[in-house]
């Protein structure tokens, strides 16, 4: 007993728009894209009172190295509107970064900003790229997010404010543009 060519047509364009439809079902709610500029201050303090980023490892000619070319530190560096210490919070920068030049002073960044107020609050950008300290701009790309920036891309233009090239003390100006949904999934 065998089907025809159309039972068996029949048949597989039904299953096919079941599992089309199942899949439509599963897809999370994202929203349209939108675009958003971000502007913020890094404070990396490597001495003073309120250190924010701390050697952890090193390599044997690190310190005769003029870049520090093996250094790892760990930091928790302040996000804040503008440049001075006193203002206003927004998050944290977490995460570690590399002296990985051994001719020029080229740091691989990888960070976590962690936003803790206003309308990015709980939300996250994942931000991972070589961060050439001396140039006057460094681009780094944004490789995701999590909550308002979950799913997020885009780019942080990074331009030192203040550098102590005694403490390595630096306040850096962001401005980051991310590509992103309106509203976080719901599933």
């Amino acid at each position: 007993m065998g089907y025809s060519a159309t039972t068996i047509t029949v048949t597989v364009v039904l299953l096919l728009a079941y599992l089309n439809m199942a899949e439509v079902e599963a897809t999370p709610k994202l929203g349209p894209l939108k675009v958003s500029h971000l502007h913020f201050y890094f404070h990396d303090l490597l001495e003073g009172t309120n250190v924010t980023a701390v050697a952890v490892a090193s390599a044997p000619a690190t310190n005769s190295s003029f870049t520090q070319f093996g250094m790892v530190r760990v930091m928790d560096d302040w996000l804040t509107e503008g440049p001075e210490a006193t203002s206003k919070m927004v998050g944290r920068a977490q995460g570690i970064y590399v002296s990985s030049g051994q001719e020029k002073v080229h740091l691989l960044m990888v960070t976590t900003f962690v936003f803790e107020s206003g309308k990015y609050n709980g939300s996250t950008l994942a931000m991972v790229g070589k961060n050439a300290v001396f140039d006057e701009v460094r681009e780094m790309p944004i490789v995701g997010g999590s909550g308002l920036f979950r799913l997020a891309q885009g780019y942080a233009l990074a331009r030192t404010h203040v550098f102590d090239l005694k403490s390595g003390n630096a306040v850096v100006e962001y401005n980051v543009t991310v590509l992103h949904y309106s509203s976080p999934p719901r599933i």
